[in-house]
């Protein structure tokens, strides 16, 4: 995350655009090597996840950056009411996305590239413009996660939120996203991502392991993705 600008002077507004521009500027630079170099996404992103991680800890130097000021740190921490902000902005995001996804012709362009690209094309969709901007996207939303998370630990580093990945990922099958493509919602995902985080609490809760829970969540992830497989060879029956 560049929220380091919160301790520089700048102000929150100027860390939050600073997360976002970048996570946007990542995410369309992956979308571009997918769609124009016809490198696999699994790879892009992978790769992505390790240059990015790299360049954010030359830039910090490989240590975390604190001390933000107040008005930034209320997004992570902050109360509107008895709701806290963090709960506030994620609903928000999840209404805004289910919104463009359920009742825009971008979404259900989405949707199609998702479920086949190719008839898509024929169909006379740009394809490799609508993938690019899903890509653009989740990179803003990673920024806007990146300045939250930030601000609610008053902490920035490059090492911040490793494992999340799988946690994500497992969060988005569980809630019905298939991870071969145009199935999924965003009110599954969130249903989703509240068993992961019940069953997350569950664990701690009964002082198991972190080593273990990252088992439990690997497990987990494998089955949700077989049962998938499953109900496919189903349907294509």
């Amino acid at each position: 995350s560049l929220s380091t600008s919160g301790t520089q002077g700048f102000g929150w507004f100027a860390a939050l655009l600073a997360a976002v521009v970048v996570g946007a500027m990542a995410g369309g630079v992956q979308g571009f090597a997918i769609t124009r170099l016809k490198v696999p996404p699994f790879v892009v992103t992978l790769g992505g996840l390790t240059v990015f991680r790299g360049l954010t800890l030359t830039i910090s130097n490989g240590g975390p950056i604190s001390g933000f000021d107040a008005s930034m740190r209320w997004f992570g921490t902050g109360l509107i009411g008895p709701v806290p902000v963090p709960a506030i902005i994620f609903a928000a995001a999840a209404i805004l996305c289910h919104i463009v996804l359920r009742y825009t012709r971008y979404g259900r362009a989405v949707y199609a590239v998702g479920g086949n690209a190719e008839a898509a094309r024929l169909s006379g969709l740009r394809v490799d413009r609508i993938l690019i901007s899903v890509y653009v996207i989740v990179g803003f939303f990673a920024g806007l996660a990146a300045f939250v998370l930030s601000a609610r630990l008053n902490s920035s580093e490059a090492v911040a939120g490793i494992g999340y990945e799988l946690t994500v990922i497992s969060a988005v099958v569980i809630g019905g996203t298939s991870l071969f493509g145009g199935i999924g919602s965003v009110g599954g995902t969130v249903v989703g991502a509240a068993l992961i985080g019940v069953l997350q609490n569950g664990l701690q809760f009964n002082n198991v392991s972190s080593y273990t829970q990252s088992i439990v969540i690997g497990l987990i992830l494998i089955l949700a993705v077989a049962f998938d497989r499953w109900l496919k060879s189903r349907v294509r029956r």
